[in-house]
């Protein structure tokens, strides 16, 4: 199933996909393109025990940002940020995976702070001069998480900064010197430390403190089937494939709430932290 096919049979005037499709695209690297659609696969066949009918192949055509709002979404994966931001009165929450990140509860995740190891920081207080390379302004990761550590401790960042789109971009900018530090969402940097080589140039000096991690939606149409959606992805999950769960970083999933996402809409202080940045967003 194309994007441009459900582009073209989207609602008239909205460009946004109205027939059913799933998606799962925040940590679709192509190194575990198969284990993603693995995962896709046993979500699939346990939504259809359930009397649930769902596409044979995930969505990877349709821009993310049109995918979360799409009338025919069943389910996808989005960023904490904009879900807190713009889409939780949009779009139904599923709940969020658990990655079994190391000093993290279940079904929360932190960013952590990499620089090129041979000019790592010796504390935040250091990165006054140092240029941040973050994905996007509404990501919480590699973005609003940073910015309220900075904000936390006091510390402003004089340098420019430099909006990489993707947190594998950002690691690379920072390794070939580029930008001196990124913030990187923990699970996305395990991926790197497997798959991405630019990772073996940098090393973590600090983390931000946990949040929420990536919780899944459906379109607000879904309302009623939520819950059966819910039991389909948490049965995938625990049955899936031992392999395809440690390639994926894949432990559990959480059956959170919007509220748990309400502390992430609070204003961000840019212009006390970033002031090179302050007024530059798109």
């Amino acid at each position: 199933m194309k994007g441009s096919n459900l582009q073209k049979r989207g609602q008239a005037g909205d460009g946004l996909a109205s027939t059913p499709f799933a998606s799962l695209p925040m940590y679709d690297w192509p190194e575990i393109r198969d284990q993603t659609d693995a995962l896709w696969d046993a979500i699939r066949l346990q939504l259809e025990k359930r009397g649930m009918e769902a596409p044979a192949a995930l969505e990877r055509g349709l821009e993310i940002e049109a995918q979360w709002t799409a009338s025919g979404l069943i389910v996808s994966q989005t960023c904490g940020f904009p879900y807190a931001n713009r889409l939780a009165d949009k779009v139904e929450l599923i709940g969020t995976p658990d990655y079994a990140l190391p000093g993290a509860a279940p079904g929360r995740y932190y960013s952590v702070l990499v620089a090129r190891k041979s000019e790592l920081p010796s504390s935040l207080a250091d990165l006054r001069d140092r240029r941040m390379a973050f994905n996007m302004p509404h990501s919480q990761s590699g973005f609003a998480a940073p910015i309220r550590l900075l904000s936390a401790n006091g510390v402003v960042c004089e340098a420019e900064t430099a909006e990489t789109g993707a947190h594998r971009a950002s690691v690379r900018m920072v390794a070939n010197g580029q930008a001196d530090w990124a913030a990187v969402d923990a699970v996305t940097w395990e991926l790197a430390k497997c798959h991405e080589p630019a990772a073996r140039e940098l090393e973590v000096f600090a983390r931000t403190p946990e949040t929420p991690g990536l919780p899944l939606i459906a379109s607000a149409g879904m309302a009623n089937r939520t819950g059966t959606i819910a039991d389909a992805v948490d049965a995938a999950i625990r049955n899936l494939d031992t392999e395809v769960a440690e390639a994926l970083n894949l432990a559990a999933f959480v059956r959170t709430k919007p509220e748990d996402y309400a502390a992430l809409a609070a204003p961000l202080p840019i212009a006390e932290t970033l002031p090179a940045l302050a007024g530059c967003l798109r």
